[in-house]
């Protein structure tokens, strides 16, 4: 019998200009234990779509199920299980970090003082009580980690948790983060324009383009089963033509050549292209995850190529 989705995306549509839809038919979903990476450029709607799930906003159209319940009709029980640390998240100034923790003690009833105080020696915070505005932009991201993962959630949501942060401080606000999912079985939902981040966490990439989920995969598919085709323009002159074929996920111009993403093996796709065009020995490889997640979301087409 299949297990409920701690987390389930059906068919999210959310605007905020009338005619510009942010997010359009977006579906997806998260199983326990699962750590998925929500990419997309700025403005894709990732946040958006955050937001949707810890009922911070209403979606125009489709529905979202956070433990089987709506966020929004059943904010406490949903908000209870869940741990979440955003970049742009805001800690009142002028508390402390002792009354933050006595705060969150007191809201969450799973609440795990032992885990707080390893927490707090971890991040060199034992012992600290100063308010949150005399804090460093680090400290305050880790105090704000320790509230959201002290009571054992079942669901951490990170949306850009350690943007900002120096390469030090972000290393070990991501290894702890791992190290709850693998102590605990936490599922992570996690956003973040560094493939670093991706690779060290993500065991499932979500890619946001355009409003739609362009790519839902295991991150050593899209090492291995995804790939970039350099076809001659002179092949094709029309971007349709290429975008029409079977798994071809985006195209664009770059001088006189297209470069086309597919999701196939470089050999599959190199037949694919011998068939269609006749073209033999077309350069087709895979390239790591930076540059597949450029040449998605990245490329634009020229008024030519149009």
């Amino acid at each position: 019998m299949p297990t409920t989705p701690l987390l389930e995306f059906r068919d999210i549509a959310r605007s905020f200009r009338r005619g510009e839809p942010v997010l359009s038919g977006v579906s997806f979903s998260l199983g326990r234990e699962e750590v998925v990476a929500l990419l997309g450029r700025n403005g894709s709607g990732k946040t958006t779509l955050i937001q949707i799930a810890m009922g911070m906003l209403f979606p125009h159209a489709g529905t979202v199920r956070v433990f089987g319940m709506s966020p929004t009709d059943e904010p406490v029980a949903v908000k209870r299980r869940i741990g979440y640390v955003a970049e742009q998240q805001i800690l009142p100034s002028r508390a402390t970090i002792p009354d933050l923790m006595a705060f969150h003690r007191y809201l969450f009833p799973t609440w795990d003082v032992a885990l707080e105080r390893s927490l707090l020696s971890r991040f060199g915070l034992s012992g600290n009580s100063s308010r949150m505005s005399h804090l460093s932009k680090g400290q305050a991201r880790q105090v704000a980690l320790i509230c959201a993962v002290a009571h054992r959630p079942e669901l951490l949501i990170l949306d850009e948790p350690a943007g900002g942060l120096d390469p030090a401080a972000r290393r070990e606000f991501l290894e702890t983060s791992v190290q709850l999912l693998n102590r605990e079985g936490t599922a992570i939902l996690f956003s973040s324009h560094h493939m670093s981040d991706v690779e060290r966490l993500g065991g499932r990439v979500v890619l946001l383009d355009e409003g739609r989920v362009r790519i839902d995969d295991d991150l050593d598919a899209l090492r291995e089963s995804y790939c970039i085709a350099v076809i001659p323009r002179y092949a094709a002159h029309a971007i349709t033509t290429i975008e029409q074929l079977p798994e071809c996920l985006k195209v664009h111009q770059q001088y006189t050549d297209w470069h086309a993403v597919f999701r196939g093996t470089p050999q599959s796709i190199q037949a694919l292209l011998h068939d269609t065009f006749g073209l033999n020995n077309v350069q087709c490889a895979t390239v790591p995850l930076e540059e597949l997640f450029i040449e998605l979301v990245g490329g634009e087409r020229t008024a030519e190529a149009l």
